[in-house]
Parts: structure tokens; sequence; C-alpha cells
């Protein structure tokens, strides 16, 4: 099974309201040794998101040559250097996940988004958690043998009714080489794409031998 975003994410959350300082976002932030805070209204909602970097423009504003900064921030960077409270410095819209979404969906959004990390929603958008980069890359601590075991025994055994003697796995740092002749070619790349999505799992190595005239190119599949 995928593991999901409650699987791995981090509760209870420091969350901040609209109206918090600067001042007490730089000390809360030290306080709890985070690098942002979700920002939700008087209904606990998430409406925004403010991190550290949203705070540093003030900071960098300071110096001794502000002129020749200034001409290197855009609009945005402008206006929170000018920011007194969350709702001015807050990023929004805010991108959220649920609790049900897997992991992999929370992963794929980070990367595409250059962000660090996501608050976690219920479905009437109230705060129930966040998680992280780190967080969804916890899913490939799994231990190899239980790997091996959840592709023999929880996949091949029990979803597809193969006995598993036909093949054989190998599991080492997370990639998975198969070896063995499936009855069908279409069989044999449905067993390696729901590989891939078991939790844990880096790569695949498909060593199947399949029939001749099914052209194939051997190699491991991300």
């Amino acid at each position: 099974m995928n593991a999901t975003v409650k699987d791995v994410m981090t509760t209870p959350v420091v969350a901040v309201k609209r109206d918090t300082t600067y001042k007490e976002l730089a000390a809360r932030l030290r306080e709890h040794r985070v690098s942002a805070f979700p920002v939700v209204d008087d209904h606990e909602k998430v409406i925004g998101v403010v991190s550290e970097a949203d705070l540093l423009a003030k900071e960098a504003l300071s110096g001794d040559d502000p002129g020749r900064i200034t001409a290197m921030l855009h609009r945005r960077e402008h206006e929170k250097a000018d920011a007194l409270t969350a709702g001015d410095l807050m990023t929004h819209p805010v991108v959220t996940v649920t609790p049900q979404d897997t992991v992999e969906h929370a992963a794929r959004l980070m990367y595409m988004l250059k962000v660090k990390r996501l608050p976690v929603v219920d479905a009437d958008g109230h705060l129930t958690g966040i998680v992280s980069r780190s967080d969804v890359l916890a899913v490939f601590d799994r231990p190899d043998e239980e790997i091996r075991q959840a592709i023999i025994d929880g996949m091949l055994l029990h979803e597809f009714l193969i006995d598993p003697r036909q093949f054989k796995v190998t599991v080492q740092a997370g990639v998975v080489t198969l070896a063995g002749r499936p009855e069908t070619a279409a069989l044999g790349h449905a067993l390696v794409r729901k590989i891939q999505r078991i939790q844990g799992v880096v790569a695949v190595h498909d060593g199947f031998t399949y029939p001749e005239d099914y052209p194939l190119t051997a190699g491991p599949v991300f």
C-alpha cells in the first residue's frame, strides 16, 4: 500500500494568525526551530504560509548600501521589506494537501513548485498537519527485507495469485531486481509497474525473460 500524507506528516503544527507581528514571527521561528508557519484565520483555516525567507527582505534592506540591494529585488520583495505582519508577508493563495493524498503526490507538488513544505488540511480547509521534504523522503527508510516481503507476500501471492517461487526477487538499497519468466509480457510489465508503487522502492531493474518476439530494452525503471 502506498504511504499517505497522514503517515508522514508532522502534528500538531505551530501556526500564526494574520496579525502576528514581524518581531513575534522572528522570535517564534527561533523558539520552535522551524523555517515556516502556516497562517490561519479565526476559523483555523489555512490562508497562507510565511517563511524565514519572507522575513529576510527587511534584514537585507538594512545594510549600508540599500540602493544597490533594492535594485535587485522584485516588487513583491519590496512589499515584504515594508511588511509588519504575517498577513503582509505570507505567500498566498497557498498550495495544500490532504491527509489522504499519497506521499508521491506531495513530493511531486514540492518538486514542481520548489517549496520545502506543504500545509495539510481537512475537507473544510482546517489545518491538521504539515509535511516537509524530509517527511516525504522518510518512506525510503523502509528496510530492504520488508520491501521484498511486501512484493512476495503482499503482491505476488495475494494480489496476483502467483507462486512467488517462479521469480527471483532481490532488493538492495531500495532497488528491486527481478528475474524469471512471466507467462506473458503484459503480466511482466504489470508486475514492474506495481512494484514501482510499493513504499520504499527506489527503482526496479526489470530482468524478466520475455518472449523472443517482444522488444525490450533492459535497464532500471524509476
